[in-house]
């Protein structure tokens, strides 16, 4: 288990699974522009298969993230969020310094993530632009959770 702590008010990143609010991850998932009208059931797969870290502000959830890795050369971090009421307070700046010392990630040959408008919030953290974003391809099923609801 990893577990980082700030004195700052009680703040506790922690990839205790046992600890996560399900249905506040759901919640916060499914009204977001990456992931709008996902299952909770495959909020649940995500979550088991991968190192999903909630944060807690005096063991309260107000954050979470997962980074999908082979704990070897690479790692994406995705689904990354703070409750709208706590935005603006450093807490997802802070999340995202706080995984790159988790202790099973060290050397790892690269990270990754995907954002469409939160740019200098990770910069802040390290993160910048692809160096060589051509060589990158993908696979894009925008609506996919939308369409499964309709089936």
């Amino acid at each position: 288990m990893i577990k980082f702590e700030s004195s700052k008010n009680t703040l506790l990143l922690s990839s205790d699974k046992s600890l996560l609010n399900i249905d506040f991850v759901h919640k916060n998932l499914t009204k977001s522009y990456w992931s709008t009208g996902i299952p909770r059931e495959t909020v649940e797969k995500a979550i088991e298969n991968s190192m999903a870290l909630g944060l807690y502000l005096n063991k309260v959830q107000i954050g979470f993230c997962r980074i999908i890795t082979d704990l070897s050369t690479f790692a994406y971090l995705a689904d990354v969020f703070i409750s709208d009421k706590y935005q603006g307070n450093g807490y997802a700046v802070w999340m995202t310094e706080e995984i790159q010392k988790i202790p099973e990630l060290q050397g790892l040959r690269r990270w990754v993530l995907a954002t469409r408008d939160a740019h200098s919030l990770y910069e802040k953290s390290g993160w910048k632009p692809m160096e060589n974003p051509q060589f990158f391809m993908e696979i894009v099923n925008r609506d996919i959770y939308l369409k499964n609801q309709e089936c």
